[in-house]
């Protein structure tokens, strides 16, 4: 077929037979693909760019960090989720840290912020058990090799490393490895971290379970962060196990869109879509000011929704049916003026009474990928410690940044996301799936924080409603609706390949919008790989806001 011209950065799809992986880096993107061409299936290739995100993306991916999976399994047609989150410790509690002098908010840096066990690691573990085909212990040597021998810094953490030195700095073992010699490593400049590759090496010889959550490594970063006021301890390291549940989905336009359900916000996404359904998108066209505004209404009437409700389900009971239900959207959509923005009280109206918690603004620093094999394995994932470099802190002598997750619970004893022994806090990571006839033809997802739900409806829209291949839909322009990255206000951000007109039409309809540079990391990078039914092709795209690569073969 003949794709309707779009944008472009000169970076045609990926196109591929017998397997396809996408990453935020090239280098993970890459020992995917070799794990692949080596007889793995697309959960090992995962697990293999996983682990070498860990390393050459340590502002984002991290052992210290949490996952989310979705995958396809062609063997039953089936699509299952895999929460890879970990909650917080047994003595994290509101009480423990106003002990510490903390009323109105946990610490974003530091021990005391690295209250929550990290659950990537487990994830990987049971997702080998059941879809593994290389041995475990095989899926790590590029990630060893690149800690211990070295890599060179892409331009995403040179960015991030520049941004954050002075924070950086106040943490000495962390600082000796991302700023050498007191510096800011510039974009090819060489990295090492021995100690993570020594745990690195722990894990691929005695398995997630001894290498990481029941051994010498669980032992070292408990005591180390122990001593410096973190609640976590190995017996909350020990008893963690990642969990199966089931996962969400709606129906768009003959499509069903697949999500991770709570404690994570899966269900804003498909609200978004339920929202714009009811509309004849294409004949908005794509980049036009009806587009965004509708787009960045429906996010707000999302927001709502998911800040008043989201937390771990077995603290509160979601009404996940009535969310979700499509007569729900219908309601919700009559609040949305074609001309005018809606002001936020507005948008709560519709909010039961008592449930109308403001959300704090969402930190994005994440590296989501996906990967399809040759038996028709479809995977995709996504992997996080949180806020850039996480916690700051690292974790003894096991090169481990743990991450910062737990800081987003609240210490207000009435707000659903209240801090709990033993609970796992509102989560963003959402990775997502497309099917049709309950087959897939669309894995994707982005890194971003209040931007994944927003993205993933600008990828479903690009492709389905307006007809572009993926890389073509990655490229498009982007907006960002809500406040990220410590915004203070609820804007609209625009990338400022986003025409004038359009512009000043949305000013006109009340948005508070922001111009934004053309490739705005603060976008998110986006991954996507587009399975073709009729040709077998897999189609993989990969954002050039980031560092990586969609690699097929």
């Amino acid at each position: 077929m003949r794709y309707p011209e779009g944008p472009r950065t000169g970076r045609p799809a990926s196109i591929g037979k017998r397997g396809m992986i996408s990453t935020s880096h090239q280098l993970a993107s890459a020992a995917g693909h070799a794990a692949m061409r080596s007889g793995g299936s697309a959960v090992d290739a995962a697990i293999a760019a996983n682990a070498v995100l860990c390393v050459v993306y340590p502002h984002m991916a991290g052992l210290g960090g949490d996952a989310f999976w979705l995958i396809h399994d062609p063997a039953d047609g089936g699509v299952y989720a895999l929460n890879a989150s970990g909650p917080s410790a047994a003595a994290a509690s509101i009480a423990y840290y106003r002990d510490q002098g903390h009323v109105k908010a946990i610490p974003a840096r530091g021990a005391l912020a690295a209250l929550t066990v990290p659950g990537a690691v487990d994830g990987w573990r049971e997702m080998h058990r059941h879809y593994g085909r290389l041995p475990w212990e095989e899926l790590f040597s590029d990630a060893i090799a690149y800690a211990r021998d070295g890599f060179a810094v892409a331009r995403s953490l040179a960015d991030w490393t520049a941004r954050d030195a002075a924070l950086l700095g106040q943490y000495p073992p962390t600082a000796a490895v991302y700023l050498p010699g007191n510096e800011v490593p510039r974009p090819g400049a060489a990295l090492r971290n021995p100690a993570l590759a020594g745990t690195f090496e722990r894990i691929a010889r005695h398995g997630a379970r001894q290498g990481f959550y029941e051994g010498e490594t669980a032992r070292a970063m408990c005591n180390a962060l122990g001593q410096k006021g973190s609640p976590l301890a190995v017996e909350d390291f020990a008893s963690y196990r990642a969990e199966w549940v089931n996962p969400i989905s709606t129906g768009y336009r003959g499509y069903t869109v697949y999500e991770c359900p709570p404690n994570t916000q899966g269900f804003a996404a498909l609200q978004i879509l339920n929202l714009i359904e009811g509309y004849d998108v294409a004949a908005w066209g794509d980049g036009s000011a009806d587009y965004y505004h509708h787009m960045a209404e429906a996010v707000k009437l999302a927001f709502a929704d998911r800040n008043a409700w989201l937390t771990d389900p077995k603290f509160l009971d979601i009404p996940l049916d009535r969310l979700l239900d499509k007569n729900y959207a219908r309601e919700r959509r009559r609040l949305i003026d074609a001309e005018h923005a809606m002001d936020m009280e507005r948008v709560r109206s519709g909010v039961p009474a008592g449930r109308s918690a403001s959300g704090p603004a969402v930190a994005g620093d994440t590296c989501y990928f996906c990967a399809v094999d040759s038996s028709g394995l479809a995977v995709s994932v996504i992997q996080s410690v949180y806020e850039d470099f996480g916690s700051m802190d690292t974790a003894g002598d096991t090169g481990v940044i743990l991450q910062n997750r737990g800081s987003f619970f609240s210490l207000d004893p009435d707000h659903p996301n209240r801090l709990e022994p033993g609970k796992r806090t509102f989560h963003t990571l959402i990775p997502a799936m497309l099917c049709r006839d309950e087959e897939p033809c669309l894995v994707f997802g982005s890194m971003g924080g209040e931007g994944q739900p927003q993205t993933h409806a600008a990828l479903i829209t690009r492709i389905v409603d307006f007809g572009y291949d993926v890389q073509q839909a990655i490229e498009a322009p982007r907006w960002l609706m809500g406040r990220t990255w410590g915004a203070n206000t609820q804007e609209l951000s625009l990338e400022g390949r986003v025409s004038d007109p359009v512009v000043d039409a949305l000013l006109r309809r009340g948005h508070p919008t922001k111009r934004v540079a053309d490739w705005s990391e603060r976008m998110g990078h986006a991954q996507a790989i587009r399975i073709h039914p009729d040709t077998g092709f897999l189609e993989g795209g990969a954002d050039p806001r980031g560092d990586g690569a969609a690699i097929g073969y």
